[in-house]
């Protein structure tokens, strides 16, 4: 499933294909949606927001679609009329004089007005997003040592929207590799210094990733390219240590760590 650096990216291809242009036609599958249709032609996409996994494309109008894309869904941009062929079944579509946008597969999807996004229920139950650029490594570290936070496991915690919006499994797994810990470990049992190096290490990563990944820019040394350290790389030799990387499951999910330089 994507994490939090992949749907901000899918947010900013959906930005610069109809960020500001006015819609000349919209489309919905959810007949409690098709009232919409005509109401939002004419208006315009004036920011799309990411709230970890979750997508707010807010309208000019004040409205906002609230869509997640749960394990299938996907957005596609597509010029002008155009239909791609595929098997997925189309729920979203809006459209500007030259670009579309389609999301398929979805089945989250809802019209929001400004009272209804502010309550939300899945909006009020995720924590900040690790790309919300406010978002500080001290407040990162007050949510950790918080009563909630600070007597939980880091092999759930650090899954758990809640804490923070937008991580994931691989983000799990580097953080953890980054700052030489454990899954078992727990926020009330760490040093100042682990504390401080785990509280940067939650924003600067995802930040990373989403600067970084899938990304070749040929000035600019290779090491300077988000590339995973451990995630995937079960038998190799671990690039700090030269102890070889092992992987179990937990939480539901495959985790990779180096028992030589983590403790």
């Amino acid at each position: 499933m994507p994490e939090g650096p992949e749907i901000r990216r899918a947010a900013d291809k959906l930005e610069d294909a109809v960020l500001g242009k006015p819609l000349t036609g919209a489309w919905f599958a959810f007949p409690e949606l098709k009232a919409f249709e005509t109401e939002l032609v004419g208006q315009k996409v004036a920011r799309i927001e990411t709230r970890g996994k979750a997508l707010l494309t807010h309208f000019s109008s004040g409205l906002t679609l609230y869509s997640h894309n749960q394990l299938y869904g996907v957005w596609r941009v597509v010029n002008a009329g155009e239909m791609p062929q595929t098997t997925r079944i189309l729920r979203v579509k809006l459209q500007t004089a030259d670009k579309a946008i389609l999301l398929y597969s979805a089945s989250d999807i809802e019209m929001l007005d400004a009272n209804q996004l502010s309550n939300h229920p899945f909006l009020l139950r995720v924590g900040p997003d690790v790309l919300d650029m406010t978002l500080t490594p001290q407040q990162v570290k007050d949510r950790l040592l918080s009563a909630r936070f600070r007597k939980r496991q880091f092999s759930g915690l650090l899954l758990d929207q809640a804490f923070l919006a937008g991580l994931g499994n691989y983000l799990r797994v580097e953080i953890l590799w980054a700052v030489g810990l454990l899954a078992h470990h727990k926020a009330q049992d760490l040093t100042p210094e682990q504390l401080e190096k785990l509280s940067y290490a939650l924003l600067d990563i995802p930040r990373f990733s989403y600067n970084t990944r899938g990304t070749v820019d040929e000035n600019k040394h290779h090491g300077a390219i988000f590339s995973f350290k451990v995630f995937h790389r079960a038998g190799e030799k671990c690039g700090r240590c030269g102890g070889v990387i092992e992987k179990t499951m937990l939480s539901s999910r495959p985790f990779y760590w180096c028992p030589g330089c983590q403790h």
